[in-house]
């Protein structure tokens, strides 16, 4: 069964740091090129970050360029954001996705990740 789940949401002021992670399981994170997104309460769903296929090709929405790394540990099959220099506005149900096997690098659209996970909560306090 393909599935991953999301840990280490949580509640922190802001200017803190917080590292969430993304375990996978029935994929391989190494063999797949991975994101994640987020989604406040009446908003849509919007790209974070993605980190390519081969682990060496990051992309950062705006927003978090600069605050936010995005990482993977092959051996853990895990993924990671860390995220540094919280604001309010990074408020947000957190999720990863996978992208099919066949595709090499992240994209800002939800649609083309097709393995999703349950989402984690980060609230960050003003």
């Amino acid at each position: 069964q393909v599935q991953l789940v999301e840990s280490g949401g949580g509640l922190v002021q802001a200017g803190g740091s917080l590292r969430v992670s993304c375990a996978a399981s029935g994929l391989t994170v190494s063999s797949r090129t991975m994101g994640w997104f987020r989604q406040a309460p009446g908003k849509e769903r919007e790209f974070v970050s993605g980190i390519s296929k081969s682990g060496t090709i990051p992309s950062y929405a705006d927003s978090v360029k600069g605050r936010f790394t995005i990482s993977r540990d092959n051996a853990k099959n895990t993924m990671y954001l860390q995220m540094n220099s919280l604001k309010h506005e990074d408020t947000a149900v957190y999720y990863c996705a996978a992208r099919p096997t066949l595709f090499n690098l992240p994209t800002s659209e939800p649609s083309h990740y097709t393995v999703w996970g349950q989402g984690t909560q980060v609230t960050v306090s003003s």
